[in-house]
Formats: C-alpha cells, structure tokens, sequence
C-alpha cells in the first residue's frame, strides 16, 4: 500500500515485480518511466545468496536482477525507482541491502494512528452515536492495520449472526421485527468493538522475539543506522 502510494503521489506508473521475466520488467519500467518497480517479500526473491540449499537458477535470477538494477543508474533521464517491502530484513543478501539507499521500518501504529485505521475502516459504517474510537484505539496497543480491520469485522459480524440465531429458534419473523433488530445493531457497536477485544487479539507482540530483531535491523541498518554497532543476535 505505501508503495502504492508513493507512485501515485510521484505520478508514476507501478508495477509489481515476481520472480519471472526480470530483464523484461526492467526494459518495461525503462519505456514506461516515470515508474516504481515494487518487490513484496523482497527477502524470499533477494536472500542470501550464500545459502548452500539453494538452486542455481535462484542465484543466477538474483545477479540478473542486480546487473539491471545498476544499469537504471547509467541512465540519466529514466526515473525508474525500486522499492521493496519485508517482514525479514535481516535474511536479505549483502549486495541487495547495498543497492537500497533508503531502508524504513514502518512499525506498528500508535495510539493516534489506530484511531485514524479505524476512522478509515469504520467511515462508511453507521455507528452508535456512544462510539469512542478514541478510547477503542487505547485499548487495542500493539494491534496492526490488518488486527483492526479483523476487529471491526468480526464485531460486525456478531449481531448478524445472533439474528440468524434468532431466525433459527423462531423460523419466522416478521418483517417489522427484523427491521427492528436491524436496528439495534447500530446502538451496540461501541459495546460490542470494546468486547471484540477480549477476542480478538493483536497478530504480532511488540516484544516479540521478530519485532526484537527488526528494531536490532533497523538500528543497524535502518535510517541514521550505523554498521559498526555490534553484530545482531540471530547472526551469532
């Protein structure tokens, strides 16, 4: 998504780049430029090439990639950018960390941020009008976008499923009656995101081993990072 983001703020075409057809993607983002060659899970395609299990084809699809990616520098009028997104920094080859000037860690949303996921995935929602997002988004720390979007949804989903209950046990409403649980719904929401909580919990711990070693990564890696801190841990 910030990816995505960045090339239409530079008003730049994107593209998505696989493991396949490398050269032609990089003669594409060439003819086509401005443009943003974006590589998700960069660690799977651009890991260490030192890893003994793997296949010769991988490496030689890897040294393809880097002699045209140094090739974009050679060209002063094409405004081709790369970026690349990972969840496992650390496992990236030597030569592919080099090549990428910029390296940010996006971690996990604060306070102030959480309200603004939830304002986003709650706009076209109708909520009750007790509904503090604000105090919701103090309650859910150390939740991602992708936690609060499973929050709300499931939270959505509870009334739902106790009128199809109801359906069940009765096997006939009448129509006033579903509007009137229909209804209800709106007045209950702030209650029932504020008990979503209880089940629905954050996917990743802030102090979680990976989060420990992505903060390690970016002090040594990261923006204004320094390689001559000490090695990380999962490199002993």
């Amino acid at each position: 998504m910030l990816a995505k983001a960045v090339a239409t703020e530079a008003g730049a075409n994107f593209i998505n780049i696989s493991k396949k057809y490398v050269k032609a993607v990089f003669s594409l983002a060439s003819k086509i430029s401005p443009s943003v060659i974006f590589i998700d899970e960069v660690d799977s395609m651009l890991g260490r090439r030192e890893n003994p299990g793997e296949h010769e084809a991988m490496r030689k699809m890897k040294n393809e990639f880097m002699v045209n990616w140094d090739g974009l520098r050679t060209k002063d009028k094409e405004r081709v950018l790369v970026l690349g997104a990972t969840n496992r920094p650390f496992d990236l080859d030597e030569a592919v960390i080099r090549r990428f000037p910029r390296r940010l860690m996006v971690n996990l949303p604060d306070a102030s941020n959480r309200e603004k996921i939830l304002k986003v995935i709650l706009a076209k929602e109708e909520l009750g009008q007790d509904t503090d997002l604000a105090s919701l988004a103090n309650m859910t720390d150390g939740y991602s976008g992708s936690d609060l979007k499973n929050l709300c949804v499931t939270a959505a989903h509870y009334p739902i499923r106790e009128i199809l209950e109801k359906e069940k046990r009765r096997r006939m409403l009448q129509s006033q009656k579903v509007g009137l649980s229909l209804h209800c719904m709106e007045a209950r929401t702030s209650v029932l995101l504020v008990w979503m909580t209880s089940k629905v919990c954050a996917s990743v711990s802030s102090d979680s081993a990976n989060m420990n070693e992505l903060v390690q990564w970016n002090d040594l890696y990261g923006e204004g990072g320094s390689r001559k801190k000490k090695a990380l841990s999962y490199f002993m």
